[in-house]
């Protein structure tokens, strides 16, 4: 399965998208900051345009990778959602992250599940896992709510330990 850029999906509320140029001040303005904490930052700009351009060539080298995610209402766009898997991880990943001013209202997990969802119709995989910094609470409610157990004994991305990595698995439903 290959694709050259990721497949548009809509939801009630929001269109999962293409990543285009204007994606990226906002993401670096959020991964610059101490919030990106939980995400392996604050990330300096170089960084996160490898960050970026990683989650996109991804689509044509591993026919999944990351969406921008927009409001349908508006065209805002509001954060990012998507399955990856680079060099360091031991199995794909379902990640998410929203912009400040666009969290609290559900769209983290409608744009989740609408990625996970596109993942079990397009692959065999069994289970993706979501790895989320212990304390980040916000994320560790959200891979709950979406079905997600605490699997303490996964793999964790190269040179990573329990304290710094907690794996959540998402498995595919009967």
């Amino acid at each position: 399965m290959t694709h050259s850029l990721a497949p548009t999906l809509t939801t009630e509320r929001l269109t999962l998208r293409a990543h285009v140029m204007s994606d990226f001040a906002p993401l670096y303005a959020l991964f610059a900051t101490d919030r990106a904490k939980y995400m392996g930052g604050p990330v300096p700009a170089k960084e996160m345009w490898y960050w970026i351009a990683a989650e996109v060539g991804s689509w044509p080298l591993q026919g999944f990778g990351s969406w921008g995610v927009e409001r349908r209402e508006d065209g805002a766009f509001i954060g990012q959602v998507g399955i990856n898997k680079p060099h360091h991880f031991p199995e794909p990943e379902l990640g998410w992250v929203l912009l400040d001013a666009f969290e609290g209202h559900g769209y983290a997990r409608e744009a989740a599940q609408a990625a996970r969802d596109w993942y079990w119709a397009n692959t065999d995989a069994q289970s993706v896992v979501s790895y989320i910094t212990p304390g980040n609470t916000r994320s560790e409610a959200l891979a709950i709510r979406l079905g997600a157990r605490l699997d303490a004994s996964a793999a964790r991305p190269e040179g990573e330990n329990a304290e710094e990595t907690a794996v959540y698995r998402h498995r595919r439903a009967a």
